[in-house]
């Protein structure tokens, strides 16, 4: 608590409280080693990363200090009737969902209701008293085409909330949103 001396402090341990990271095939996928350092810094966070495929193929697994699944982990873990189903375990662990980056390809499958990974079916199961919240990342061209506004108003209808996007230089050279 601010203003108590340490040693004042309660011994109650506190909650920890479920981050569950959602990670897409947008380029911004590189910087997932970067966004899980920077949780876990701050205390009382415990993270778990969920990926795409597509994902994969931007940042290192070896460099991402936290449980990753995929969408193999989903299809290892249920054998029979009785076992859990991860997406459904996984939804009930996280106290808050982040999917950052969120691509052009996911956006419009969570739009429409398309669960067709590990990570579209844990946004489609989720309990919506929940916050979610989610980082659009695409080129510029992607994300000024009209289909793209309605999609995110579709998540915001939801109860999702957006992250808005920022100004730079992309990877690609362009620069805009």
């Amino acid at each position: 608590e601010p203003g108590f001396p340490a040693e004042k402090s309660s011994p109650v341990p506190q909650k920890k409280y479920r981050v569950l990271v959602g990670v897409t095939g947008s380029v911004a996928a590189l910087k997932l080693p970067l966004l899980i350092t920077e949780l876990l810094k701050i205390p009382g966070l415990e993270v778990k990363v969920v990926t795409t495929e597509r994902a994969k193929h931007f940042y290192n697994a070896q460099e991402i200090p936290v449980i990753l699944y995929s969408d193999e982990d989903e299809w290892q873990l249920w054998k029979g009737r009785s076992d859990p189903v991860l997406h459904i375990e996984l939804r009930r662990w996280a106290d808050l969902m982040v999917v950052a980056p969120l691509d052009a390809n996911t956006l419009a499958k969570l739009a429409n209701g398309i669960c067709d990974n590990l990570l579209t079916c844990v946004i489609r199961a989720w309990d919506l008293s929940k916050p979610l919240l989610f980082c659009p990342a695409m080129n510029t061209a992607m994300w000024e085409h009209p289909i793209t506004a309605r999609q995110v108003e579709q998540l915001k209808a939801f109860g999702y909330t957006e992250i808005p996007c920022v100004v730079k230089k992309l990877v690609c050279g362009d620069e805009g949103q």
